[in-house]
């Protein structure tokens, strides 16, 4: 068993889309309609790994509410200067006590994201 796909609560799927893909370097897996009033828009982080859907339709899963997906990355401090001259505010890299580097950031609705590095040494 293994997670296919997390559902990340946004208020409007084309900017949070944009930002994805735009501001993070995720693919379009689909973006399709899901009748009359909803469309089923799945991205793929650069890399591999679990899919995320933009989802509008979870009364219980508010924009904003999902916090700590995190995002495994090759080289964080590089990746962290990358989204910083993209426009997107990422917090400064942490060195956490139980030897894990990350930097946090929210996407366009709030929902919290963390980048941990994945370098060798830092594993």
């Amino acid at each position: 068993m293994q997670i296919a796909i997390v559902s990340v609560p946004v208020r409007d799927q084309s900017k949070a889309k944009a930002f994805y893909v735009d501001k993070l370097g995720f693919t379009v897996v689909s973006d399709d309609p899901m009748g009359p009033d909803s469309r089923w828009v799945m991205l793929a982080p650069p890399g591999g790994g679990a899919t995320i859907t933009l989802v509008t339709w979870f009364p219980t899963m508010p924009p904003g509410s999902v916090k700590g997906l995190v995002y495994t990355v090759a080289d964080l401090d590089r990746i962290r200067k990358e989204l910083v001259e993209k426009g997107v505010a990422v917090g400064e890299v942490e060195d956490t006590p139980w030897g894990v580097r990350l930097a946090q950031l929210d996407d366009v609705d709030g929902n919290g994201i963390v980048l941990q590095d994945g370098t060798p040494e830092s594993a």
